[in-house]
């Protein structure tokens, strides 16, 4: 139950110690975040948030905290990505987008929390993977192109819907060349899938992957290793899609068998190809988006699920990629 009064206060009421806890954030960093995204000043007592501040401030800070109620009321910590992405939404008037994209939970990690998309668009990619048997998703770093195809892939492997889970990507390196490095062909390349791996930890545990690894039911490798295959009954992901040729993208692509789905991820502003090489991402997303069963998702710098200093970095770096084009 909620009440508000004519004094500038408002007030919420909170289900369990939980909530609270969760809303409030660590050192109550949550609720300092609320106060400098909507100027308002928040007090939690016992199991009621005090809202306080002129009219404006009161009612756009209820209505965040009311955005992120799903996540805070089953005890989920409220992160300032959580809090940006609903002030943006409620900014631009898709309240009731957010709110389904909240409401969206695809799996539970190992820690526990609750996965779901975070930002509208997120939700859109998630949408899209789940109707289209090919996805690209073109996005900046941090945005969770790789990590929300990862969860939809282990929760379809769970559900039974396919039989086995394939992580891809191309090791191509910036700055250095493979033949350098020290060890065989699977101890090059391994860095290269090192993020693939660690998604994965995080979703089924250290010891369930490894048992998966073990059984091929999960497999990770590098592209090379996808020539002359058919892939069937497989959820095919293949990460950092924008260091592929073209030729290379045209035989990952005609890969796809019966019964599978594959979603192709990558960050168009980090091509790692030597200059002047066509980044096969970059083609194939302009030369298919129109195809049926196709679809293409196109996050931007404020998907950003990081560090909030990420997006940041990633604006500047956009301004100055800008600025050297027009020069």
């Amino acid at each position: 139950m909620s009440e508000a009064t004519t004094e500038g206060r408002f007030c919420i009421d909170l289900p369990d110690s939980d909530a609270a806890t969760a809303l409030a954030g660590t050192g109550q960093s949550t609720l300092h975040r609320l106060g400098s995204l909507t100027g308002a000043s928040f007090a939690l007592r016992g199991l009621q948030l005090e809202i306080k501040g002129n009219s404006y401030q009161i009612e756009r800070a209820a209505a965040i905290v009311e955005l992120v109620r799903p996540i805070w009321e089953e005890g989920q910590i409220v992160s300032i990505v959580d809090l940006q992405a609903a002030a943006r939404a409620l900014d631009n008037g898709k309240k009731n987008d957010h709110v389904k994209s909240t409401n969206k939970v695809l799996a539970r990690s190992q820690r526990g929390n609750l996965l779901r998309p975070r930002t509208i668009r997120q939700k859109n990619y998630v949408e899209a993977m789940e109707k289209s048997d090919l996805t690209f998703a073109l996005g900046p770093a941090g945005t969770g192109k790789t990590f929300l195809a990862t969860v939809l892939a282990v929760r379809m492997l769970t559900e039974r819907k396919i039989e086995k889970i394939i992580l891809t990507r191309p090791a191509v390196e910036a700055g250095e060349r493979l033949g350098f490095l020290p060890g065989d062909l699977q101890q090059k390349v391994d860095p290269y899938l090192r993020p693939l791996y660690d998604s994965l930890h995080s979703l089924l545990g250290q010891e369930k992957t490894n048992l998966l690894l073990e059984k091929n039911v999960i497999e990770v490798a590098p592209l090379a290793y996808m020539r002359g295959r058919t892939l069937e009954e497989s959820f095919v992901i293949l990460d950092e899609a924008q260091n592929t040729t073209p030729a290379q993208m045209r035989m990952v692509l005609t890969r796809l068998g019966e019964r599978s789905r594959m979603v192709v991820t990558g960050d168009v502003t980090q091509v790692d190809l030597p200059f002047g090489q066509m980044s096969g991402l970059i083609e194939a997303a302009d030369l298919l988006e129109k195809i049926d069963g196709i679809s293409v998702c196109r996050l931007t710098s404020a998907d950003v699920v990081r560090h909030p200093l990420v997006q940041s970095v990633v604006d500047a770096y956009a301004e100055l990629d800008k600025k050297q084009t027009i020069g």
